[in-house]
């Protein structure tokens, strides 16, 4: 029987705090449709003073967060995005942006840090004299941290000059920052400086944060007042939702503090996964909470059959390919998780090493 539950799968998986639980039964609330619940407007007018933009938006999901953002950058259909092949608005998303707003992505090659290159962003940008054939450029989009590149964190230096680059053609720039205040806390940047060149920025609460649902978007107040009306489109629109901006006002006070010791719990993983010769870790990619690590012979050490006796001992983890795993660290994992998965995941590869011992035992037994 499993006594003991260490999720690794996502940072999503957090379950709200008794300060959380407590803030939500006792928010003042109304009704946010009408624009009079007074939790929501607190949280939304804290969020955006941090962000150092003009207004704020709580919406439900960080898809829809950053599939407003997107439309409402690009209100003319057949307009062009551009954005990382390896971005979670065009990866994860079910490609949201083209089949509800008709936005083409122009995608572009993720460099191992996350970023993209500059030269070919700009070389990506549709020129005036085309517009006849070809979509029309109007948003580039980043992603900070970089999920899918191990929660890489995009420097303030790096995001400015793409911001650079946008205004010297007209378009806009959003920052899908889901994970922002994990790059912020990584660099040691404030997290509106951080985000000082970008038009818009979408922040997942649920993530990094701790909260239990919900994330916010931030720009100028004319972006969030277009943003709540495609909101009320998209069914995003929700009532007393005070109850929710409740527990992510406590996130937000709360668990940014915690997030420098995630990341150094994830270090700390990943130099013990490098200790495991079966395994391949770049402990010193390790930027944030993230930890991807390579099975070097699958056909020894099938990720999927590693995953299985990991979860009998209470130790979840997501394969992130068919010879990756990855693993994420939050804020509700302890030192004492930490050792305790390490120590069932050598205890898991001895015992798939094992069986495949022992098969081939019995399958020489029988041929003989």
């Amino acid at each position: 029987m499993v006594t003991r539950t260490v999720d690794l799968r996502s940072d999503t998986v957090t379950k709200p705090s008794d300060m959380m639980r407590a803030a939500m039964a006792n928010a003042d609330v109304d009704d946010d449709v009408l624009g009079s619940d007074p939790t929501a407007f607190r949280f939304q007018s804290e969020m955006a003073k941090v962000m150092g933009k003009e207004a704020a938006v709580f919406v439900p999901s960080g898809t829809m967060a950053n599939l407003i953002s997107v439309l409402v950058h690009c209100e003319v259909r057949g307009s062009e995005v551009i954005l990382g092949d390896d971005s979670h608005i065009h990866v994860y998303e079910n490609g949201g942006i083209s089949t509800i707003g008709g936005v083409h992505p122009k995608t572009i090659k993720n460099n191992p840090d996350g970023t993209i290159d500059i030269n070919q962003i700009e070389a990506a940008i549709r020129k005036p004299k085309d517009e006849l054939c070809f979509p029309t450029t109007r948003l580039i989009c980043l992603e900070n941290t970089q999920a899918n590149c191990g929660g890489r964190c995009l420097s303030a230096e790096y995001i400015d000059s793409v911001g650079v680059l946008a205004k010297k053609y007209g378009l806009k720039l959003h920052i899908d920052g889901a994970r922002i205040f994990n790059a912020s806390v990584a660099l040691g940047v404030p997290v509106d400086r951080l985000v000082q060149a970008a038009d818009s920025v979408s922040v997942c609460l649920s993530k990094g944060l701790g909260a239990p649902a919900g994330s916010v978007i931030v720009g100028s107040k004319d972006f969030i007042t277009k943003a709540r009306r495609l909101m009320k489109t998209l069914g995003g629109c929700m009532r007393q939702v005070g109850v929710l901006c409740a527990a992510a006002h406590v996130a937000l006070r709360e668990n940014v503090s915690k997030l420098q010791d995630d990341h150094r719990k994830a270090k700390f993983f990943a130099d013990g996964l490098s200790q495991i010769e079966h395994f391949s870790t770049d402990s010193a990619s390790v930027e944030t909470n993230m930890v991807f690590f390579k099975i070097l012979d699958t056909s020894r050490i099938p990720p999927e059959r590693l995953c299985e006796i990991l979860e009998e001992c209470g130790v979840l983890l997501l394969p992130a390919s068919s010879t990756s795993i990855r693993i994420v660290v939050h804020y509700q994992i302890s030192e004492s998780d930490v050792h305790y998965a390490l120590t069932c995941i050598k205890n898991a590869v001895h015992q798939i090493l094992a069986e495949k011992h022992q098969n081939k035992e019995s399958n020489g037994a029988i041929a003989t």
